[in-house]
């Protein structure tokens, strides 16, 4: 809990702030690339970084500065910039990435600052409001892959049994939002036989999501397109149709939702919806791990949704036609809810 102390509550906050600061002058070396060209010259003085990252010298200068003085930038013998220890896990390619933690700052001080300014009215614009900051949104995908995608390698796909099902016959996969494809390409590698298209509305999303498949050789087993929920078509039988924290953006429409999901899977195909996990006792929200799921489900609400509780979305399933299984992971705070599609 904290001190009833006035100083120490004070320096707490204090802190607190500062690390907020650590991680802005951090998105602004990730979005800028100022990280992974420092990590290529070894060491340089701003100049000569602004020129390798071709920006701004000015900016730069005080960016350099700034790092300095959050310990993200050390100074070599020359008194040239060269990445710290701490620095170097900026890097959006460095093993355990901190890269998330500064997007995910910045994104969530945009969503806090809509919400505050929406209260009044009520007004929810919906899911145009993560396109509003320009520097955002290419990162987004790169944020949740680095937040999840290790996650779902070493624990979802080991325990949810409708990935190896559905590879068993040589299926398709169809990801609903897929973002910039790091659901699916981790899928394909880790399952030799199946097969993955992935849809998402953000134009941004479907190029990087090609491009990466392309880069890791997948392309012959993965399609990324443009589209969504509600308009999509597929040539051919689906085997999986995932949807990765996507259902609450969704569940006004939940009954034509999960028409959709059952009209386009074959039966004994696999719905697999992973999702936050929302608590029935919302004392369990003061945990520390489940304290940004709280702070979210208020970013949430300006996009016109709310996270669910595991148990909400199994029951749509069955009453779609599913036999739904849940999976619960990290203390219960990530579900998975996989539902197969029961015959006529």
């Amino acid at each position: 809990m904290p001190t009833s102390d006035p100083a120490e509550l004070r320096r707490e906050i204090m802190n607190a702030m500062q690390g907020a600061g650590r991680l802005h002058v951090a998105y602004v070396g990730i979005t800028n690339h100022l990280f992974d060209k420092l990590s290529e010259l070894g060491s340089a003085n701003p100049e000569a970084l602004a020129r390798a990252a071709e920006r701004d010298p000015g900016y730069v200068l005080r960016w350099c500065d700034a790092a300095f003085a959050f310990e993200l930038l050390d100074l070599d013998d020359t008194g040239a910039f060269r990445l710290s220890a701490l620095g170097a896990q900026f890097r959006p390619d460095a093993p355990a990435t901190l890269m998330p933690f500064a997007v995910g700052t910045i994104l969530g001080a945009h969503m806090a600052e809509r919400a505050s300014g929406l209260m009044k009215s009520g007004e929810r614009p919906g899911e145009k409001v993560l396109a509003e900051q320009e520097t955002v949104l290419p990162w987004f995908g790169a944020m949740l892959e680095a937040q999840f995608g290790s996650f779902f390698e070493e624990q979802i796909l080991r325990a949810v049994p409708a990935y190896a099902d559905v590879d068993e016959r040589g299926g398709l996969a169809v990801d609903l939002g897929c973002g910039n494809g790091w659901y699916l390409r981790r899928l394909v590698r880790r399952f030799p036989h199946l097969r993955g298209v992935g849809l998402d509305g953000f134009e941004e999303n479907v190029r990087q999501a090609r491009e990466l498949a392309q880069r890791e050789r997948l392309t012959e087993r993965l399609e990324f397109r443009a589209g969504d929920l509600h308009h999509f078509s597929i040539d051919q039988e689906v085997d999986l149709l995932a949807m990765n924290r996507a259902l609450h953006h969704v569940w006004t429409d939940k009954e034509n939702v999960f028409r959709i999901l059952s009209q386009h899977l074959r039966v004994g195909g696999w719905a697999v919806i992973w999702e936050p996990a929302w608590p029935r006792d919302r004392a369990a929200l003061r945990a520390p791990g489940s304290r940004p799921m709280a702070f979210q489900n208020l970013a949430e609400h300006v996009q016109g949704n709310h996270f669910l509780r595991p148990d909400e979305i199994a029951d749509e399933l069955e009453r779609a036609g599913f036999e739904a299984e849940v999976h619960l992971f990290a203390e219960g705070r990530e579900a998975v809810v996989a539902g197969r599609k029961r015959g006529s």
